[in-house]
């Protein structure tokens, strides 16, 4: 489970960029949700005031506001096409064969403010929100995700590794998740490259010709693999970096 990303492409990444479609979404349960907050966010978007405020932006950053006035217009991507930063970049995706790309769409998922939970070829259009956003009318993200996306959460095959900041962990629980904690030399948790190391780790995963079946699997996958995965309790893992 990759959290999302405040930066993210623009344009169609290559499809052809057709409109938003709520049906051809992973996860249509999730779709009465989705389409509420995509309405509200488009609507808050025509009060440029109050969409600065609910969403925490300065007037620099009014051409993001621009862009979810058209949620339902402008051109689609896939998720993972989408999405782009840190993570994003050390997860290579875009270096991807065709059997690295079947198996990441079998085996990532990615968090989202606006969408709930995606897959990677789930078609989007780009947005801002994120999970600490409070729109009018709405109130708390955590209280309008968690009834709907807890129950689709869990029934994601195990094992499932959550990687989500705690912003996103908290729309919904996932109890029977395992948590990464990146760690330095010295055994304190990494601040400046958690993302990337996170990015690597889910790239190793996604295309690994083994499929992890346990915790166990994916320790085992990630080493062979050169990284330094450890087992530290029944649903923790920490990555080292050196």
């Amino acid at each position: 489970m990759l959290p999302p990303s405040e930066s993210k492409s623009s344009g169609s990444g290559g499809t052809d960029g057709a409109p938003l479609d709520l049906d051809v979404l992973s996860a249509p349960e999730l779709t009465p949700t989705r389409r509420k907050l995509i309405d509200t966010v488009v609507e808050l978007a025509a009060d440029v005031p109050a969409s600065r405020a609910a969403l925490g932006l300065s007037a620099k950053q009014d051409a993001e506001i621009a862009k979810n006035a058209q949620l339902w217009t402008s051109p689609t991507a896939p998720a993972l096409s989408r999405y782009t930063g840190v993570l994003y970049d050390a997860l290579g995706a875009k270096n991807f064969d065709r059997a690295q790309r079947a198996r990441a769409e079998q085996r990532l998922a990615i968090a989202s403010a606006l969408f709930g939970v995606l897959r990677p070829s789930d078609p989007i259009p780009s947005y801002r929100l994120s999970a600490s956003s409070k729109l009018p009318g709405v109130g708390s993200l955590r209280t309008l995700w968690r009834p709907a996306l807890t129950p689709v959460l869990a029934a994601l095959p195990e094992p499932v590794l959550d990687l989500r900041s705690g912003g996103y962990a908290a729309l919904a629980p996932m109890p029977q998740a395992v948590t990464v904690r990146v760690v330095g030399p010295d055994g304190r948790t990494v601040s400046h490259f958690n993302k990337a190391y996170k990015g690597r780790l889910a790239a190793v995963l996604a295309t690994s010709p083994r499929a992890a079946g346990t915790v166990d699997d994916v320790v085992s996958i990630a080493r062979s693999a050169g990284l330094d995965l450890r087992r530290t309790g029944e649903r923790e893992l920490e990555l080292h970096t050196g």
